[in-house]
Formats: C-alpha cells, sequence, structure tokens
C-alpha cells in the first residue's frame, strides 16, 4: 500500500486535467467537474501552496458552440473545434474562479516551449531579470544614488521609456501580466510626468513627482529620446488594435519634439534644446547625432502607416534623404556618429562608449518588416 503524505506548505503543485475528466456524457463541458476542479485548486491556494492548473478541454467546450454532438474524428475538426472551445474554456475558468474571489490569466504553450528546455530556461531568465529591475527601480536605497539626492532630486525620460520597449520585447516571448502593467505605468509616468503643455515639449528630467524644476537641467530637451518615445507608444498602438487613445499621446509628443528637433537652417534634428529657449550648457547641443535619426525615421514611418497623414510622410522623407546623405561611410560602409550642426563630419570614429551597433539596424530590420506590411496592405 502506498502512503501519500502531504505537501511542505509553500511547495508549488501542478494540477493536469484531461479532457475526459472534463468532457460529459455527451462528449460537451461538464460544468460540475469544472467547477469540483476550481474548488480543489482554490483548496490547495488557500492552504500555502502556489497552483498552476494545466487545463485540455478545449475541444469539449467547442463542441456545444458548434452545435456538434460527437468529438471529431479528422484533424481539421477537432482544430475548429480546439479553436472554438479555447476560449469558452478560459471564459467558463474565470467565471468559476471569479466567483470564488480568484483571478486567473492563460498562458498557451507549444510542444516546441515544451520541449526546448532552453528555450523555457531563456524565458524564464528574461522574465526573473525584468522583474528585478523593477525591484531596483522601485525599492529606494538599492541602488547608490548617481547624484547627492539632497542638491539634485529628479527623474529621467530615459527610465519609463526603456522601460516600455522592454516590456515590449519580452511580451514577444514571456505572455506575463507583468509586461502590460508596466507598460501602462511607464506611458502614464511619461504622460503625466513628463508632458508639458505649457511648453509644447517633453522634459528630459523632472522632479520626483513630476514637478517642474526650472534649471538648465530641469527645462532640458532631448528631442531624439522624446521621439523615440513617441514611436514606442505608437508602437503599443498598433499592438492594441490601434487603440486611439495612445495613437493621439503619441502623435502629440511626435509633433511637438520634431519641431523642437528639426533644425530649419541645415537639416537634420539637434541634439538638445531648451523648454524655454534659453541657451543650453552642453556644447553639443546642436550637433547632429546618428541616433536620433534612426529614431525619427521609425517614428515617422509609423505614424504615417497608422494614420495616412501626409504631414508624416513628408517628415519621414526629410529625415531619411537627410540622415543618408550625411551620416553613411561611402567608402567603408556604416554611419558616422557625430556631425556638426551644418552636417559636415565631426570625428570619423564610429565606435566608442556610446556608439555601438543598435539604433541603426534596429531602425533597418523595424522599418524594413513595416514597409513589407505596408505593400502587402496594398
Amino acid at each position: 500500500m502506498t502512503t501519500r503524505r502531504a505537501a511542505p506548505t509553500g511547495q508549488p503543485v501542478v494540477v493536469k486535467v484531461g479532457s475526459s475528466s472534463l468532457a460529459s456524457v455527451s462528449g460537451g463541458l461538464d460544468r460540475a467537474a469544472l467547477r469540483s476542479v476550481v474548488d480543489q485548486v482554490v483548496e490547495l491556494w488557500s492552504l500555502g501552496h502556489p497552483t498552476v492548473l494545466v487545463s485540455s478541454g478545449a475541444v469539449a467546450a467547442g463542441l456545444l458552440e458548434l452545435g456538434l454532438d460527437r468529438r471529431p474524428a479528422d484533424v481539421p475538426g477537432l482544430q475548429v473545434a480546439a479553436a472554438v472551445g479555447q476560449g469558452r474554456l478560459m471564459e467558463r475558468y474565470a467565471t468559476e474562479f471569479g466567483a470564488r474571489d480568484r483571478l486567473v490569466g492563460q498562458v498557451l504553450l507549444t510542444k516546441d516551449v515544451l520541449a526546448n528546455r532552453g528555450q523555457y530556461l531563456h524565458a524564464r531568465q528574461a522574465l526573473d531579470l525584468f522583474r528585478l529591475i523593477i525591484r531596483y527601480h522601485t525599492t529606494p536605497g538599492l541602488l547608490e544614488p548617481r547624484t547627492i539626492p539632497e542638491t539634485r532630486v529628479m527623474k529621467g525620460l530615459a527610465m519609463p521609456m526603456i522601460l516600455i520597449v522592454t516590456a515590449q520585447i519580452l511580451r514577444e516571448a514571456v505572455d506575463d501580466p507583468i509586461c502590460g502593467e508596466w507598460i501602462d505605468r511607464a506611458i502614464s509616468e511619461i504622460e503625466n510626468d513628463f508632458m508639458r503643455p505649457e511648453f509644447s515639449a517633453v522634459l528630459e528630467t523632472v522632479g520626483p513627482n513630476g514637478e517642474f524644476i526650472d534649471t538648465f537641467d530641469g527645462r532640458m530637451l532631448c528631442p531624439g529620446h522624446a521621439i523615440e518615445a513617441a514611436w514606442f507608444i505608437l508602437h503599443e498602438a498598433k499592438h492594441r488594435g490601434r487603440d486611439e487613445r495612445l495613437l493621439q499621446l503619441a502623435l502629440t509628443i511626435l509633433d511637438w519634439m520634431w519641431c523642437r528637433g528639426w533644425d530649419e537652417e541645415y537639416g537634420g534634428i539637434r541634439y538638445y534644446g531648451d523648454a524655454r529657449d534659453l541657451p543650453c550648457t552642453e556644447y553639443w547641443h546642436d550637433m547632429k547625432f546618428w541616433w536620433p535619426h534612426n529614431e525619427a525615421v521609425i517614428a515617422t514611418l509609423l505614424a504615417y502607416s497608422l494614420t495616412g497623414d501626409a504631414k508624416y510622410r513628408g517628415w519621414h522623407r526629410m529625415v531619411h534623404d537627410w540622415a543618408h546623405n550625411h551620416f553613411p561611410d561611402r567608402e567603408h560602409g556604416e554611419w558616422f556618429g557625430y556631425l556638426r550642426r551644418d552636417g559636415s563630419l565631426s570625428t570619423r570614429i564610429k565606435g566608442n562608449m556610446w556608439k555601438g551597433p543598435f539604433h541603426l539596424p534596429r531602425m533597418q530590420l523595424y522599418c524594413w518588416k513595416l514597409l513589407e506590411e505596408m505593400s502587402s496592405r496594398g
């Protein structure tokens, strides 16, 4: 006789439910059986066991919706039943767990994901690292401050901007709610703390609660950064089925910062500006760096793709043509990184602590894919 021992409190439990356990005599979904499964999972949680439910039953859930009285025998029939039933099954679980004050989420796993342990481990490692970043970001004192907190209390646009794109890329590999949660939080922070309608600008640094700091640092504008943030939000609007609120938010940022950054005299995007149009402290404020142009090429093309507005098509042509006429090394390939305001070469160096193989290939890859998509739409 085999003796079963209770698992220690805190030990995770995986519950596997097969189709036969959820199918009724007629082949459809047995709701009483499903409620019993839910009750047992809830009880496990109440006993201190984090629980994952691995459930079949999509085909059974789809039979009733399709008006079928028996399980299909052919593969296409099974696929149709599963496709219809997956949503119904999840809806049923959400209803039953919700009645017991439990919130559930769905993760779909393919055979390849389960078979490829390396892929699984990489995805898990990336998610763990993202959580660690969030912990350091939200827990004061874990990292030593880079400035003297008592004299320069401020936060920068870079962090929420980078959190958006990091969570977007992570979401492609790991379907975890934390990605959407932090995308929303970061966009909200940019909108509420960094966007300033009174200046028609997005500030580079603000006080810890979004306060305007009327100093050189607090008035600083970096059009390239803000335009980069704009296309991250445009990308999110597209991901959410052309979300109108996010679309207008991103277009506002792009419109403001294009006007702030584009050099009407020499062309190209200036590096820094001042919210009150006062002098900047950085001597390179009017230079033309490679990466703001990479980001503006993406932002304007994506804006045109989503709106069809000829203004963004024109801006795209302007920044695309100026950048490709000035930055590429015609002899050896790649782009130079640093130009004077008039577009002349400041230094021939192509790689240093800041200029690496990131912005340029991302621009080429993203725009290539976007142009293919636009072409397929006709």
